[in-house]
């Protein structure tokens, strides 16, 4: 006889060998042709960010979505010499949101001690700022470059 139990968020269903000897009766919903996400990567056909796409790995819907967004935006449509260059301010915004969580979003421990040794470690850290945010927009845009051979390929 089968029978489910439900622990904290999980739900165990145990089944018996009859129930696995009887043909399921579930019905595959078919994919919509028409669904803008579907199989797109990160960015559309039309050129938008996909919000949606795995590779963000939940980063546009965590604590500091929107200032993801708004950094991950400012960068994809940059349109300066030095992509992202104009979109520093979104990057620190981005990276003071990340700060206020560090169990979702950890930090080398290098720039905690640095920034806690005075006006020098300061400097430092401000310095650490700078290179995150070009790491952060660097990553950016390798992660778009893959995504956007990725789609060519296909």
């Amino acid at each position: 006889m089968s029978y489910c139990r439900e622990e904290g968020k999980d739900r165990i269903i145990f089944v018996t060998k009859e129930d696995h000897e009887t043909p399921s009766s579930a019905e595959l919903v078919a994919d919509d042709p028409n669904d803008p996400y579907e199989e797109h990567g990160l960015i559309l056909p039309n050129g938008d960010i996909n919000w949606n796409c795995p590779c963000l790995g939940g980063m546009a819907s965590g604590p500091c979505g929107e200032q993801f967004k708004s950094a991950f935006s400012c960068f994809h449509y940059s349109k300066e010499e030095v992509k992202g260059s104009d979109c520093v301010d979104q990057f620190r915004a981005m990276q003071e949101c990340m700060q206020k969580y560090p169990d979702l979003y950890p930090q080398e421990e290098d720039e905690e001690e640095k920034a806690s040794e005075g006006v020098e470690g300061a400097a430092e850290a401000a310095t650490a700022t700078a290179a995150a945010t070009a790491t952060a927009a660097a990553a950016a845009t390798a992660t778009e470059a893959t995504l956007t051979k990725e789609e060519g390929s296909s």
